[in-house]
């Protein structure tokens, strides 16, 4: 019985710590503006800098369809995601494509002028942007070794 009172004393305890640290209260984290710069990370290895890149080119298509990193992201999912976004935002898929690219493209830029890239390097990876297929690319990243 005494086991039981202690149990039930630690469970009221623990949801009044709960409420009292603002449990009450709790709204999900705001999704950042992709129009807002973001602070650069110290980026180490390949995958750390693609990453970076990929996610500013990511901000940059978001920002100028005036919607989240995140819903450019699902967009590209799958074909299926892709056209039902381009059909919701009134723009062609490769219209779409073409913003992607145009990001990654400055994204490389900035990555190359902070000195995260050589621009031998920044070259090869604008020569890919240009020519293979946005989805591939991004399926290609998700191929990356994970550290």
């Amino acid at each position: 019985m005494r086991a039981i009172a202690l149990a039930s004393a630690a469970a009221v305890a623990l949801v009044g710590v709960y409420l009292a640290l603002g449990g009450a209260s709790y709204a999900p984290a705001a999704v950042a503006d992709p129009c807002t710069a973001r602070a650069l990370r110290n980026p180490e290895g390949f995958e750390q800098v693609a990453e970076q890149v990929v996610l500013s080119a990511l901000d940059g298509t978001a920002c100028e369809l005036g919607v989240s990193r995140e819903e450019v992201v699902l967009a590209f999912s799958t074909r299926v995601s892709l056209e039902r976004f381009a059909q919701e935002h009134g723009a062609s898929e490769e219209e779409l494509e073409n913003l992607v690219r145009t990001g990654l493209q400055r994204a490389l830029d900035d990555a190359e002028r902070e000195g995260l890239v050589s621009s031998t390097f920044a070259d090869l990876l604008r020569g890919l942007v240009a020519r293979v297929p946005v989805a591939q690319l991004l399926d290609l990243l998700d191929q990356l070794p994970r550290a």
